[in-house]
């Protein structure tokens, strides 16, 4: 099972990329760890309101320049790295 699944998500205002993680106490941690990826406009943590979910959410925003396809493969190869070292 992975650790993480990251959507892509279309709100009324702009995309965003949703993160959720399978252990919900690594939430703030990761959220001050993805605000250094450079293309990284704001990092917040939110409640899932959909069913099926984890009662929580990563949400991140882009920075206006960064398409939302190049924040996930980032985003997705930052979380794939950090769960290789940490689960060894």
């Amino acid at each position: 099972m992975l650790a993480y699944r990251t959507e892509i998500r279309n709100s009324p205002k702009e995309q965003t990329l949703k993160i959720y993680l399978n252990d919900i106490s690594l939430d703030e941690e990761l959220k001050n760890l993805l605000k250094t990826i450079n293309c990284v406009r704001l990092v917040e943590v939110q409640e899932s309101i959909s069913r099926n979910r984890v009662e929580e959410n990563v949400t991140v925003f882009r920075k206006d320049d960064t398409s939302i396809n190049i924040l996930k493969e980032k985003v997705d190869a930052f979380l794939d790295n950090y769960f290789e070292r940490v689960n060894g």
